[in-house]
């Protein structure tokens, strides 16, 4: 089994910081493409940054210049650094990891969901 644990978002004002991370656990040889989603009330879900395991990087041109992924291959860890947030950043963040298991199994795992409110 693997457990995903994300952590860090919460209430922001326009302009402010946050930083999320997601954490993966239990039967992991390796992890792939790590990524964040998002999905603002009322629209779809969008895929908001991504990165390799040698650390190529892409991001939604709607925070491109703004937020920053990042990752540790040690912890098994995915990190988002979001600055200068807006309103429309607003949603609920998922992470999404391409894991190679023990024992051979590849599989897409998905975070919980975190809130990430922006607002004055």
């Amino acid at each position: 089994q693997v457990q995903l644990v994300e952590s860090g978002g919460g209430l922001v004002q326009p302009g402010g910081s946050l930083r999320l991370s997601c954490a993966a656990s239990g039967s992991i040889l390796s992890i792939y493409t790590m990524g964040w989603y998002r999905q603002p009330p009322g629209k779809q879900r969008e895929l908001v940054a991504a990165i390799t395991r040698n650390g190529n990087t892409n991001y939604a041109d709607s925070v491109k210049g703004r937020f920053t992924i990042s990752r540790d291959n040690a912890k098994n860890t995915v990190y988002l650094q979001m600055q200068s947030l807006k309103p429309e950043d607003t949603a609920v963040y998922h992470c999404n990891l391409d894991i190679l298991r023990i024992g051979g199994t590849r599989s897409n795992s998905w975070g919980q969901g975190i809130q990430v409110t922006v607002s004055s």
